[in-house]
């Protein structure tokens, strides 16, 4: 994980390629808790977290949203008493990028504190 963590978003160009089924699935280990999902025909990364309360889950929510700023790459977040949910990919490409991992990565750090 220390690779994708110590990586920062690019800024991705519009028509640059989504990863394969064989990248994606080579990048996965390195964020374990999260599972694609398609959408609308678009893969994304998503994972749930849960919380004590609705007070905790929106401090973590608010941390992801500074990280998306920082990184500028921005997730949907979603929230909800004592969970948040949040799904990444890239908007510009329809899909995954290495982007999505990078940034699922920081988030696991954040979670983990």
């Amino acid at each position: 994980m220390a690779g994708l963590t110590q990586s920062s978003c690019i800024p991705c160009r519009e028509g640059a390629p989504t990863l394969t089924a064989a990248e994606t699935a080579a990048l996965l280990p390195q964020v374990p808790a999260w599972r694609t999902a398609e959408l609308d025909g678009i893969q994304r990364l998503r994972r749930e977290f849960e919380f004590k309360d609705f007070r905790t889950a929106m401090d973590f929510a608010l941390q992801v949203g500074e990280l998306a700023e920082r990184e500028q790459h921005h997730p949907d977040i979603h929230l909800a008493w004592g969970k948040v949910t949040v799904e990444i990919w890239t908007h510009k490409i329809r899909g995954l990028h290495q982007n999505d991992f990078i940034l699922a990565a920081k988030i696991d750090e954040i979670r983990r504190g």
